[in-house]
């Protein structure tokens, strides 16, 4: 029997920008397939860097070094490789401004994670088959925005556009997800609503998932496992339960202030929300139930 593979290999991964400062310095991590993880550091910490390495936006320096996805690099020794769009295709990624075509309806939004594996003539002429049509509505279902399907993306609120970008992950049919600070730009229940959706993605759809965030109360809720960086450094690899205020202050120094203190506010805004009925001052609010799960097999591995 085939072993399985990691989901995520990371060897020696650095990078240096032209100005000169260090944004990675030697990394080197796994994720195994069906992880959930947190990524956790202060502001200039290289999380957001790690991930677009991670997904071959960015190429590392040119020294010995590889990432490989499922097996397969992404990127070696500073050049991402010929064959970077098809190991993509795995490959969920999720940005902090939801990256939506704001004029184009949310159906259509979701059905670009299918232009992978269509052929050339559908498209150029956005002709999608039907199955494809019905698997957009199921992955809309799924995150509880189905009703929103004809309406532009710009209409929706925070929290319904990143939905929007889960349920584009879906049908791409992705086996990894990686969003970078996709609860920076909410409120704190469209914050939660996107958590819950991350966490649906790895139990229920068995996808990894690798999330980077600020909150450190987040991670601890969400993601078993959580790495934090420092100044582009790994400085702590294990359990979320452990951290603590006094470890976090022992790996980061003054740095943990920042993490303390969005953890905090974090706490503090969803109490006040709470205790006004869930309404805060959010321009768009996310109301929408996630109670509602459809039997459709998003996975690839379980739908052949």
């Amino acid at each position: 029997m085939e072993a399985i593979r990691e989901a995520i290999r990371i060897e020696r991964l650095s990078k240096t920008f032209s100005n000169g400062r260090k944004a990675l310095d030697e990394i080197d991590l796994r994720v195994e397939p069906g992880e959930m993880v947190a990524l956790i550091g202060a502001s200039g910490s290289g999380k957001s860097t790690l991930l677009r390495h991670i997904a071959g936006f960015t190429a590392s320096d040119a020294q010995p070094s590889q990432i490989a996805i499922l097996g397969r690099p992404i990127q070696q020794n500073g050049r991402i490789v010929r064959e970077v769009r098809s190991i993509r295709r795995d490959i969920g990624f999720v940005f902090q401004q939801f990256n939506l075509v704001n004029r184009l309806s949310v159906e259509s939004n979701v059905l670009i994670g299918a232009l992978a594996r269509l052929p050339l003539w559908r498209r150029l002429s956005g002709r999608f088959p039907a199955a494809e049509r019905a698997l957009s509505m199921a992955a809309l279902n799924e995150v509880g925005i189905g009703d929103h399907a004809r309406e532009r993306a710009a209409n929706l609120s925070g929290g319904q556009q990143q939905r929007a970008a889960l349920a584009r992950a879906l049908v791409q049919r992705a086996r990894i997800v990686l969003a970078d600070e996709p609860i920076a730009s909410l409120d704190p229940e469209s914050s939660r609503r996107v958590m819950e959706m991350l966490r649906t993605l790895n139990v229920e759809h068995q996808l990894t998932v690798l999330v980077s965030l600020h909150q450190v109360d987040i991670a601890m809720q969400y993601c078993p496992r959580t790495v934090a960086l420092r100044r582009g450094k790994v400085v702590y690899d294990g359990p979320s339960a452990a951290l603590s205020p006094a470890l976090l202050k022992k790996l980061y120094g003054d740095d943990a202030r920042e993490l303390l203190e969005e953890a905090n506010a974090g706490a503090i805004d969803l109490a006040d929300s709470n205790a006004n009925g869930g309404d805060t001052s959010a321009p768009a609010q996310d109301t929408e139930s996630t109670s509602t799960r459809y039997a459709f097999a998003l996975n690839p591995a379980h739908s052949n």
